[in-house]
């Protein structure tokens, strides 16, 4: 039988009430618009909040979809509600998520030459294909020590930081992405992982100027110095639609490209010794 996990917020007990006002103010809604939203009166919304109602289940749910709160976190309302936790969270080797597991490998393989790796919530390296530790093989190998953070291995000073051309722009784009993560979910370890990121220090020489490649912010290049050259990269990232399992929906995949034609060249020629 598989058990559901409730973690994080879930593990602190705290009225319902208090878990829906901070996700509203979280998406800046008055609660007047999320009334709206999950067409519910206003007085009923005010009651809920203040604890002097107790939602349905139903009415927990509709609450969590108009937020768009993770599914995490849709557990730990369910249970300050008194309901049972709705989403699993099983680790990616678990047989019930094989299918995923094999799509995951499947994406990262066929990406080669070019690195594909799979990150978690937090940033942890789950799975990669065989040009990802090519590429990490210069950094500290007590950063490599499982479980590799990607953040922490990219921009710390014995990782990959001093390999990074464009460490600057690379820096903000990254602490970027963070922001917006830490906005989406309230997460107190991402939060904790941006403060330790921002203690480490830029080397001496890193560039912080606007570099050509950079597409007011959609495309950006990864300049990175490597034995076979100074490769230039470029990312998307992928994740699952509509999952219904936490791990799924934590779970993103990181495909890299090259870009320009030397970067090509210098990969494949890479992959001949992976």
């Amino acid at each position: 039988m598989n058990t559901v996990h409730v973690l994080a917020t879930a593990d602190v007990p705290r009225p319902f009430g208090n878990h829906l006002r901070h996700w509203r103010q979280q998406r800046r809604l008055s609660q007047l618009e999320l009334a709206a939203l999950a067409d519910i009166s206003p007085r009923h919304l005010s009651f809920v909040e203040t604890g002097r109602s107790l939602p349905s289940r139903e009415m927990v749910l509709r609450l969590a979809a108009r937020l768009d709160i993770p599914l995490r976190e849709r557990n730990a309302l369910l249970v300050a509600a008194g309901y049972a936790p709705m989403y699993r969270e099983r680790p990616l080797d678990h047989p019930d998520l094989a299918d995923a597991r094999r799509a995951v490998e499947t994406i990262l393989a066929s990406h080669e030459p070019y690195p594909a790796l799979a990150i978690d919530r937090h940033w942890n390296l789950v799975a990669a294909n065989r040009m990802v530790p090519l590429l990490l093989a210069g950094a500290d190998p007590a950063l490599l020590a499982p479980p590799v953070n990607v953040l922490r291995i990219s921009l710390h000073p014995r990782g990959l930081a001093p390999a990074i051309v464009n460490l600057g722009q690379w820096r903000a784009h990254l602490f970027e992405r963070l922001a917006q993560q830490i906005h989406a979910t309230s997460d107190p370890a991402l939060v904790a992982l941006r403060d330790e990121l921002r203690a480490y220090p830029a080397p001496e020489g890193a560039q912080d100027v606007h570099l050509p490649g950079e597409h007011l912010g959609v495309v950006m290049p990864l300049r990175f110095r490597t034995p076979a050259g100074e490769l230039s990269l470029i990312s998307t990232t992928t994740v699952f639609g509509t999952p219904a399992d936490v791990t799924l929906q934590e779970l993103a995949l990181e495909t890299f490209f090259p870009a320009d034609a030397s970067t090509g060249d210098a990969l494949r020629q890479l992959a001949g010794t992976a």
